[in-house]
């Protein structure tokens, strides 16, 4: 989900070599759903599989495995997605990706120790071209409309009531609104097991 020289971008923590990203897309859900951590009913089987997977992938490569959760403190990851070039911010100040929108979900980072060749990031953010910016109308409680912050308390107390099953199992309406979303191939599954999530 993207990729960063560490030395030309400067992300936060970090010195020399180079960092890869890893998000989840379509081939997530049926992978993730054949794996131990999601048959053994144990806690936060998610982060449990990214920690195995990317973990795996450092311990291959002789690099560094990091991780969104765990903290505090935190890892850096959004300077780290908004200086691949593959992130950006968006009107309602969350993070949109070139390829899957709104549905971005970095689950670890690999930091190599050598400089490799890197694709070049997107020109510019989707939000750039995107006329009718829906993300902006699409949150039932206005909790995220782009006037301000974040308003957690509001998107939770209308995840309580009845009114917010759509978001509960379908997802974020914010999320869903983005045009760029769809390239996710989000399941309906994944996005109900990343609300729970959220919301306990």
């Amino acid at each position: 989900m993207g990729a960063l020289d560490v030395a030309r971008d400067r992300p936060k923590g970090l010195t020399g070599g180079t960092l890869i990203l890893f998000g989840t897309a379509a081939a997530f859900w049926p992978v993730f759903t054949a794996s131990p951590e999601w048959a053994d009913g144990a806690p936060d089987p998610v982060d449990r599989w990214s920690q195995r997977v990317v973990g795996a992938l450092a311990a291959e490569f002789d690099g560094a495995a990091h991780f969104p959760f765990g903290g505090p403190p935190y890892t850096p990851f959004i300077d780290w997605a908004l200086k691949s070039g593959r992130a950006f911010s968006s009107p309602t100040g969350m993070l949109v990706h070139d390829r899957v929108g709104m549905m971005i979900s970095y689950r670890g980072a690999l930091h190599l120790p050598q400089a490799i060749a890197l694709p070049a990031p997107a020109a510019a953010s989707p939000c750039d071209s995107c006329a009718d910016r829906p993300c902006l109308s699409a949150c039932p409680v206005s909790a995220l409309s782009g006037s301000g912050p974040y308003d957690v308390p509001r998107c939770h107390a209308f995840l309580d009531r009845s009114a917010g099953k759509s978001c509960m199992m379908e997802g974020c309406a914010v999320r869903r609104a983005c045009p760029v979303s769809r390239g996710a191939g989000r399941r309906t599954a994944q996005s109900a097991l990343h609300m729970r999530s959220f919301h306990r």
